[in-house]
């Protein structure tokens, strides 16, 4: 493995610098490149054809590309539709992102959990599967708050975002039959969690938000164990949209260690 091979950490937009800030806290000197499909953003509502058409389609380039060492999908969208395709057509390893249901299930003291995702993420069988292994006896929620990604975006643009906003966008997890009873959130997009102060807010002091962004790190890390890092090696983002609009979110990212942004 060439020191200079990058972890290739790949998103919708820039929810996954959630990851990132993860991956900063085990990797610090790790070469980085954060790819973020802005020209493609949102996921959550479009088809299951289209979302795996573009994410294995750009991810098959920027394989060729940068040869990385490891690739991380950070969209739950992305990962429950394209995951097994993704991984089926490049030998690098990925690395997914799924909905936290089973450490929530785990913590819930009611017995109900909600799943805050895209349209996409919650209606996948994937999240069926999820449920069906880890929590048995529970009751999920499941609501898609595709106006949160926005939001989230907006935020780290240095945008104001009221609590009202938010709180709006997500207002139909607990409005459902059963919500009164919600104790628990899974944040099963990259983005919610940028908004997870808000949140809180939003839903009470009595509610725990999870979320898949420290497990994740966890196993990027577990997976390159022993890797060699080139220090030299400078880490960067790169866009398939605007490069103007996407530069105004060089403080997001100079907070993670990435000066350099590039269009795709």
């Amino acid at each position: 493995m060439n020191s200079k091979s990058p972890i290739l950490l790949f998103d919708s937009g820039v929810g996954g610098l959630t990851v990132l800030s993860e991956l900063r806290k085990l990797m610090p000197k790790a070469p980085v490149i954060y790819a973020a499909d802005m020209a493609g953003l949102p996921y959550g509502g479009k088809s299951e054809a289209e979302v795996a058409a573009r994410v294995a389609g750009l991810l098959g380039r920027m394989a060729e590309r940068y040869q990385p060492r490891l690739i991380c999908i950070a969209c739950n969208t992305a990962s429950t539709i394209a995951l097994g395709m993704v991984r089926e057509v490049l030998e690098t390893p990925i690395v997914g992102t799924v909905p936290a249901i089973k450490p929530a299930a785990a913590i819930t003291k009611t017995g109900t959990i909600g799943l805050l995702g895209t349209e996409a993420t919650v209606r996948q069988k994937y999240v069926d599967d999820l449920q069906e292994q880890f929590a048995e006896g529970k009751r999920l929620l499941r609501y898609g708050a595709n106006r949160l990604v926005a939001l989230g975006e907006k935020k780290l643009r240095g945008e104001a975002v009221s609590i009202d906003e938010v709180a709006s966008a997500a207002s139909g997890l607990v409005l459902q039959p059963g919500g009164e009873d919600l104790d628990t959130v899974v944040l099963a997009c990259t983005h919610f969690p940028l908004l997870e102060p808000e949140l809180r807010e939003a839903f009470g002091k009595d509610v725990t938000f999870v979320h898949g962004a420290e497990g994740i790190a966890r196993r990027i890390e577990h997976l390159l164990e022993g890797q060699k890092f080139s220090f030299w090696s400078k880490s960067l983002a790169v866009t398939t949209g605007e490069l103007e609009d996407f530069k105004r979110l060089a403080p997001a990212f100079e907070q993670h260690g990435i000066s350099t942004l590039k269009r795709f």
